[in-house]
């Protein structure tokens, strides 16, 4: 029996394998139900969904974004992979939205620069890698808008007008607060109700 922890657990060999080879390694994992898989930093990272209400809270995001989406894109929340050869990293995110001809594919790896937003929902495990990485790497690909919901600091970051280094602009404001989302979408992200629920003792 193999115990998956609240860690990501890092896969790696003694020689350095290729992206393609670690694209490959990831295509043959069989994750129990509840768990992902990346790329990040040159290893294959495996975490698990992080706890019940965030599915509530990308629910919130999805059902808010949904009729502000550019003419043909979707958004969904799960586990989809998205590639960013260049930079050798292939993510999984959240919460993402991209044109559908990027999902329209018999492929389990999709286009990273076909996406028009991404929100990840941090955990102790993934929140630094979401707020540095992950930052370079959707801005380097040309994802418009990239916002970070940080779950154990309960506030929203949102990363705009992205460039080779990362993104130029970021604007963070606590749960409970609007945010504007800019062009491809314009429309208010309301933050209320993001935070963790209150447990009764």
């Amino acid at each position: 029996m193999t115990l998956m922890t609240e860690r990501p657990i890092t896969i790696s060999g003694t020689e350095p394998p290729s992206f393609e080879g670690l694209l490959d390694a990831l295509d043959q994992l069989d994750l129990p139900d509840g768990y992902k898989a990346e790329i990040i930093k040159g290893n294959i990272v495996v975490s698990p969904w992080s706890k019940a209400y965030y599915a509530d809270v990308m629910d919130l995001v999805c059902d808010q974004l949904r009729p502000c989406l550019p003419e043909g894109h979707r958004i969904s929340w799960g586990p989809l992979l998205y590639v960013f050869p260049g930079a050798e990293r292939a993510y999984g995110p959240d919460i993402h939205a991209a044109h559908r001809r990027t999902r329209r594919s018999t492929s389990n790896r999709l286009d990273g620069e076909g996406l028009s937003f991404v929100a990840e929902l941090t955990s102790p495990s993934t929140r630094i890698d979401d707020l540095t990485d992950k930052v370079e790497v959707y801005g380097k690909a040309g994802v418009p808008v990239y916002l970070v919901l940080d779950m154990q600091e309960e506030e929203a970051s949102l990363f705009l007008e992205p460039y080779e280094n990362g993104y130029k602009s970021r604007l963070t404001k606590p749960f409970g607060e609007k945010l504007y989302i800019p062009d491809p979408f314009g429309c208010e992200l309301d933050t209320a109700g993001f935070q963790a629920p209150v447990t009764e003792s």
